[in-house]
């Protein structure tokens, strides 16, 4: 049982239910009580119908669908400064509009630094989130922030695999060729990056592979999918290359569009992602793994002021 010098509360946001039930019941706690009203024309009035005053809040809120998501968690995190909560943390599995993280063409939004603004501006005295698509987005804010690594998932479960003397790990693109590298230090395997070219956002116009993969089970490491076009192609290309089996692991399943008819019919043994997205449809090549103990855990150390050092494995 949780036992922190003030009480702890947790609230879910509607799109969050199922990881927040998942992790009140890791602590030991209730989930804490909140009507969120919609009116008829979208807007978002939230409720706390417990007392916080001088409590540690934690709000569960993941910003897939981005828009609608994120403006129901600032108007909690609102609603739970504007009761006296001593601490409010918002606890964002998936953080929307992280992509936009740099201005990489003229005229362009920094959504995830606007997001970061808003986030601090609407009361929050910390974030705890997974995967950033780009790090450096916690330099964004001016209020501590907690990123956790889906490694600590997947690693045991690639593990439990039982190819260590032939696995090689395959960053989709050069940005996530980190997080691969990561993986193959770990399992002191091998690494290819395939290298794609856009012609727009989600549009592949040609894409080619760094490195040998001939006889290997190949691991593509990334943190989003998306459209599921990027990684598809670069598992098509793998297997063209000489590759054993390709297997994929990415964090966030955003799954948008035909993504998911786009991995039933590619040659990926699997795609094994974290349930930091409510996904609802089945697919026999989706393997989801829960998050929740991580981030109950997490939760339990920032309560207790202890270190979270021990949740990475690379």
């Amino acid at each position: 049982m949780l036992t922190p010098p003030s009480q702890v509360k947790i609230f879910a946001a509607t799109n969050s239910n199922y990881i927040s039930n998942d992790i009140v019941r890791e602590l030991d706690l209730p989930l804490s009580k909140i009507n969120i009203q919609k009116f008829s024309d979208g807007e978002i009035q939230p409720e706390i119908q417990e007392s916080v005053r001088g409590d540690y809040v934690f709000v569960v809120a993941s910003t897939n669908m981005p828009a609608e998501n994120l403006m129901e968690l600032l108007l909690v995190i609102d609603a739970a400064k504007r009761a006296s909560a001593k601490y409010i943390t918002a606890v964002i599995p998936y953080f929307g509009f992280a992509r936009q993280d740099r201005k990489d063409r003229p005229r362009v939004s920094l959504g995830a630094k606007l997001i970061a603004n808003l986030i601090v501006a609407s009361g929050a005295n910390r974030v705890m989130t997974m995967d950033l698509h780009a790090p450096q987005i916690q330099g964004f804010f001016d209020i501590p922030m907690d990123h956790l690594d889906s490694s600590y998932v997947f690693i045991p479960y690639l593990k439990a695999l039982g190819i260590d003397e032939s696995i090689c790990f395959a960053s989709p693109d050069v940005g996530s060729t980190n997080r691969a590298r990561g993986y193959a230090k770990h399992f002191n395997g091998e690494m290819v990056i395939c290298d794609k070219q856009r012609k727009r956002a989600n549009e592949i116009a040609a894409m080619t592979v760094i490195g040998d993969v001939t006889g290997k089970d190949v691991i593509l490491v990334d943190d989003i999918i998306d459209t599921a076009g990027t990684l598809t192609s670069a598992a098509k290309l793998l297997m063209e290359k000489g590759a054993k089996s390709v297997r994929a692991v990415c964090t966030h399943p955003v799954l948008s569009g035909s993504a998911i008819e786009r991995v039933e019919n590619s040659v990926l043994t699997e795609l094994v992602v974290c349930d930091t997205i409510p996904y609802t449809r089945k697919s026999d090549k989706i393997k989801r793994l829960e998050v929740a103990p991580l981030f109950a855990t997490a939760i339990r150390n920032a309560v207790e002021n202890k270190s979270i050092n021990s949740l990475f494995i690379r």
